[in-house]
């Protein structure tokens, strides 16, 4: 039987009150995860592996969190992504809300994108298909 939104939600929820040592009050689906929940870099392999163990889910090396395009002289200019480097980053990311990142398409800015609600998007995106 499929997992309904809010059941995916609240397994979500308990990966990261896990993996981050957070309450459940503090994970909304607006909440960051780096800036509002206070994860690090070594955080999201744990976040990863708990998503796989709890949904029974494979998470490609890049998939969730694409490094690639920030680190890409090609789709970055300074500070911002080039609109090719947008339209990449939107292609490997439909699980994210790009609207207001898009206004203002800063590197620094990018790890507003990865929120709750986008976790439980990528998740429900994996069990769908």
């Amino acid at each position: 039987m499929a997992l309904s939104r809010d059941e995916i939600y609240s397994e979500v929820q308990d990966v990261l009150m896990e993996a981050l040592g957070v309450d459940e009050d503090e994970i909304t689906p607006e909440a960051t995860l780096q800036g509002d929940l206070g994860a690090e870099s070594i955080d999201f392999l744990d976040i990863v592996f708990q998503l796989e163990k709890a949904f029974d889910i494979k998470i490609p090396k890049g998939e969730l969190i694409p490094e690639d395009v920030m680190n890409n002289p090609d789709l970055v200019d300074g500070d911002k992504l080039t609109a090719e480097g947008l339209a990449k980053l939107k292609e490997l990311m439909p699980h994210a809300d790009t609207a207001e990142f898009e206004k203002d398409p800063q590197v620094s800015k990018m790890s507003d994108l990865f929120t709750v609600q986008m976790i439980v998007n990528y998740v429900e995106g994996k069990l769908a298909g």
